[in-house]
């Protein structure tokens, strides 16, 4: 009789680990960041999304905007990858007729926007829709009494675009360099965060970047990502916040979902980012 309760339990545990590992739901990820560049008591909550790859949850998109409408968001950061080279871009336009109008929608390209070879009719699609393109410039944006500035980056992969002669890096400090004057809080926009190096040069308060999938895999308090485009085996970017010393680095772990390369005790998330004023 004990040994059919030990087997009993262990196959429990067993479909309960398969249940989480497998699991491929929308999560909420939440984190919150104080700043003295905002007043005392003001915040300002940033909805972050990346990696939808034209991804479709539901009819007409509405799992993934009624989770994002329940947090009231005053900005909505879209970093890279929400359209895609292979799949047919409903899936994009679905989410962004349903966010649109919900908040100031503000948008990065990635990488899989430049391989599509299509990159000006993806632009012009997304902004039909009220969103904000930013390509190595930034906006400074008003909520309540409080005021910051967005700041967004193309995907480094716009060199195949027709600019294999682009300096990518020299071209960002460039276009940013101007920002040192200004007190506000500042967000930067970039789909890539192996490149934390060359954000650590600005004088971003703020980076939202998205790529690494979360590491496709994951296994709980040990690894944090098996593999990641352009990391490569247990890369150091696969999903999180980390932290220096005048900037914060926020890392999406994404929201699409392929069947045939599934994510391991990693669902696609829905990031939530409160800046607080202290």
């Amino acid at each position: 009789m004990r040994n059919w309760k030990i087997l009993t339990l262990a196959l429990l545990l067993m479909v309960f680990l398969a249940l989480a590992a497998f699991y491929h739901g929308l999560v909420l990820k939440r984190y919150q960041i104080n700043t003295d560049k905002l007043k005392p008591d003001a915040s300002i909550r940033i909805v972050l999304i990346s990696d939808l790859h034209n991804h479709i949850y539901g009819e007409k998109q509405e799992p993934l905007i009624s989770l994002i409408r329940k947090q009231k968001p005053d900005i909505i950061a879209l970093a890279g990858d929400i359209a895609d080279d292979q799949v047919p871009i409903m899936g994009t336009e679905l989410f962004l007729a349903g966010i649109k109008g919900m908040a100031p929608i503000y948008y990065v390209t990635g990488n899989h926007e430049f391989w599509s070879h299509d990159i000006d009719n993806i632009k012009s699609i997304i902004s039909k829709y009220g969103v904000s393109i930013l390509e190595n410039n930034y906006k400074p944006v008003r909520i309540g009494d409080s005021s910051i500035i967005i700041g967004g980056v193309d995907d480094p992969d716009i060199v195949l675009f027709d600019k294999a002669d682009l300096d990518w890096e020299g071209g960002l400090h460039k276009a940013f360099s101007p920002l040192q004057d200004y007190p506000e809080f500042k967000v930067l926009l970039s789909h890539r965060p192996e490149l934390i190096d060359i954000y650590l040069k600005t004088d971003f308060d703020l980076v939202l970047s998205g790529h690494s999938h979360g590491g496709q895999v994951r296994i709980p308090f040990f690894i944090n990502g098996l593999y990641a485009p352009n990391q490569g085996w247990f890369p150091q970017y696969a999903g999180g916040m980390y932290t220096y010393d005048t900037l914060t680095h926020i890392v999406s772990r994404g929201i699409s979902f392929n069947p045939r390369l599934p994510r391991i005790f990693n669902p696609p998330e829905v990031v939530v980012i409160d800046i607080k004023g202290k």
